[in-house]
């Protein structure tokens, strides 16, 4: 969900982008916009910047896991006897 300061702040550059021989917004307007950009944004399911760091830390984290534990059983299939891989089977 996006922060309703930041949303703020945008509509006032929006605003302040429309050119001075427009007239000033009334705050009927101003609001309205605000309210359309929020559905906007929220249609478009968007995360915040701090939501998407700590998703992608989170994924760093398990990356490094994940190359470790194939670091690993990389050398427990070198450390094996594939003879006895067949024997421990039963076979």
């Amino acid at each position: 969900m996006f922060n309703p300061v930041h949303l703020e702040e945008f509509v006032k550059k929006v605003t302040d982008a429309i050119p001075p021989g427009l007239g000033e917004l009334p705050e009927s307007a101003k609001h309205q916009l605000q309210l359309n950009l929020q559905r906007w944004f929220e249609k478009m399911d968007l995360v915040s910047r701090e939501e998407f760091d700590t998703q992608k830390a989170v994924l760093a984290k398990t990356r490094a896991k994940l190359e470790m534990l194939e670091q690993r059983l990389a050398q427990l299939e070198q450390e094996a006897d594939p003879a006895s891989i067949g024997t421990e089977k039963g076979e």
